[in-house]
């Protein structure tokens, strides 16, 4: 029999309203596998991943980086990066080349091919982000995206 002065536990979903601690957490979740889908609907065309994809942002943004830095900004393992580099490198995207005065280090260095094909992915995205926030009012986009963007990178620089 239930005790009626015993407080009911909070149990945490991921549906609207839900008041648990792990709401935002789930939440955010579901928001990525939505927009991972949309930007993998994106991709597919293009011949490559959202892991392929990620890695090349990175190179991108760096420039040419050692493998190790790699894995941690894409958020990847050794094992993980490796893998990713092989396949952009098979794919004429990336390249490996030596880092002066240590044999045993590599850089990936991104390839005007995959410049270009960072470039061709921004264009085929850009319908399908349209239909991603299309539910969302004027301004909202970049609402979120202004949020989005504090939350993940916080002031104090504890991301």
């Amino acid at each position: 029999m239930a005790d009626p002065h015993r407080t009911a536990t909070v149990r945490a979903t991921d549906r609207p309203g839900d008041a648990s601690p792990f709401a935002l957490g789930l939440l955010l979740r579901r928001a990525h596998w939505r927009a991972a889908s949309v930007m993998t609907e994106a991709l597919r065309p293009l011949g490559i991943e959202l892991r392929h994809y990620g890695v090349l942002i990175v190179l991108v943004d760096r420039g040419p980086t050692v493998q190790r830095d790699l894995a941690t900004a894409a958020g990847s393992d050794k094992a993980g990066i490796m893998r990713v580099v092989d396949d952009l490198e098979r794919k004429g995207l990336a390249v490996r080349k030596a880092v002066p005065g240590d044999r045993r280090v590599r850089a990936v260095e991104i390839t005007p091919q995959g410049v270009e094909l960072i470039d061709a992915a921004h264009v085929a995205a850009e319908p399908l982000v349209e239909r991603l926030v299309a539910e969302l009012g004027t301004g909202e986009p970049e609402q979120l995206t202004d949020l989005l963007t504090r939350f993940s990178y916080p002031a104090g620089g504890e991301a």
